[in-house]
């Protein structure tokens, strides 16, 4: 029983490691790729594409636990692979109306996938063992941000335009790996817990005659427990408690979508790095991911110390963004995210470093692993019995300001972009603190 669960944990991480090494790549470099297209009738923007995906997937969320319920969650995630792949293989021969149609698609996919993800999980796990095998998966994740972008970093070296053929040659080894990431949902067993369930099933309705009357009652129970969830949901919405959170929430969808998309597409636009400034987009990649790596496993395996508290960890995020946020800002030229089809105008306060660059690129995975971490742990603490609809919250908030931030990166100067998120950084760290004053969660919950 526990070997095929641990068993089960080790391939979802596994799959979830090759699906995402092919999309956090893609997201990662995307931007740079699309202004690199020798196509006069692509007119797409990979911001744009970026900031589809999230605003489909925050809506997504509404319905797609009603869908993991009646199809199962491993032939969800299955499906939401496929879709991933389906995105992947439009940048080998890209055209508008399939840029925009994927993206909507996987933002569906994505929420089909996450929400199956948490399901399977916890299915396979025990209050003894929740922690350690998240801590598994959490791990095996982060390490998608590493071998794609390595593989960017020794493909681009030296070269200061993306040709057609360094294009497709890249997406087909990034579709090939986001294909065998999707078969490995395949290779997922059946626990204890699963049978379980479907004898109970069985048990209980030996009256349905049929696999069809089956389904249609799976389907009938999957839209009164959405009902219910959403019910849930609205209410949570309207409390003290996720209102407070929702600065955090929101906070983290506006650097997510800065350390995923634009700051890798500012070192790249930043010619100062001369021909290595492309293959750098890769290189900051594998440094965001091992800063979160780093604050992962500090912040969710080793620090078991309950009174050093969560909004320590969320105030230390917010300095460490700080931080990375001015280095941007003197390090980087203004005008970087903005520019299509020449270089950079403005010139930054320093001399650009290509150290202080991927410094920074640590930083960034570092405080988001630090707000990341606490989120995750305070809704799973104070909403043990309402996880789903919190953490469904949680994603919507978090992908919204995604969304918009994605929509306005084309548009604003680097510096008020990092204006917006020093801003929003301060208020959710002040309303984190607030909330953990007013429920005194610290006191009575463990802090990791």
């Amino acid at each position: 029983m526990a070997d095929i669960r641990t068993y089960n944990v080790v391939i979802l991480g596994i799959a979830f490691l090759l699906v995402f090494t092919a999309f956090t790549t893609c997201g990662n470099i995307e931007q740079t790729v699309v202004k690199s297209l020798d196509n006069a009738t692509f007119s797409g923007s990979g911001y744009h594409s970026l900031g589809v995906i999230y605003g489909v997937f925050s809506f997504a969320n509404l319905f797609a636990p009603s869908v993991v319920a009646v199809i199962g969650p491993r032939f969800s995630m299955f499906i939401s692979g496929l879709l991933y792949s389906g995105y992947i293989a439009v940048f080998i021969i890209p055209s508008t109306w399939s840029f925009y149609f994927t993206s909507v698609l996987i933002g569906m996919g994505a929420a089909l996938l996450w929400t199956a993800q948490g399901r399977f999980l916890v299915g396979n796990s025990d209050a003894s063992t929740i922690n350690s095998n998240t801590a598994i998966f959490w791990a095996l994740l982060q390490c998608s941000m590493l071998f794609g972008n390595l593989y960017v970093y020794i493909d681009w070296k030296g070269k200061t335009d993306i040709s057609d053929e360094d294009r497709k040659t890249m997406f087909i080894a990034l579709l090939v790996i986001s294909a065998v990431g999707t078969l490995s949902f395949l290779l997922l067993r059946k626990s204890g817990g699963e049978e379980e369930e479907d004898v109970l099933s069985e048990e209980e309705g030996q009256l349905l005659l049929s696999s069809r009357s089956t389904f249609k009652q799976r389907a009938s129970d999957a839209l009164k427990e959405a009902k219910a969830d959403f019910k849930t949901m609205l209410h949570l919405f309207c409390t003290k408690t996720i209102l407070l959170l929702s600065f955090s929430m929101a906070y983290s969808g506006l650097e997510l979508s800065f350390y995923s998309g634009v700051y890798g597409t500012c070192i790249g636009a930043t010619t100062h790095f001369g021909g290595s400034s492309k293959a750098l987009i890769g290189m900051s990649g594998i440094v965001v991911g091992i800063g979160e790596i780093v604050g992962g496993g500090l912040f969710g395996l080793v620090m078991k110390n309950n009174h050093f508290r969560r909004t320590s960890v969320v105030f230390l995020g917010m300095v460490v963004h700080f931080i990375a946020f001015y280095l941007i800002y003197l390090n980087i030229p203004s005008d970087a995210p903005v520019v299509l089809d020449s270089s950079p105008q403005l010139i930054p306060y320093l001399s650009p470093s290509v150290s202080v660059a991927l410094l920074c690129s640590f930083l960034l995975g570092l405080g988001d692993s630090c707000f990341n971490t606490q989120l995750y742990s305070i809704l799973g603490c104070v909403y043990t019995e309402q996880s789903i609809p919190a953490f469904a919250i949680f994603k919507f908030v978090q992908s919204i300001f995604a969304a918009v931030a994605f929509f306005y990166s084309g548009y604003l100067l680097l510096s008020w972009q990092l204006l917006i998120m020093v801003i929003m950084g301060f208020m959710g760290t002040l309303f984190f603190f607030i909330m953990e004053r007013t429920l005194n969660v610290s006191a009575d919950l463990p802090q990791y």
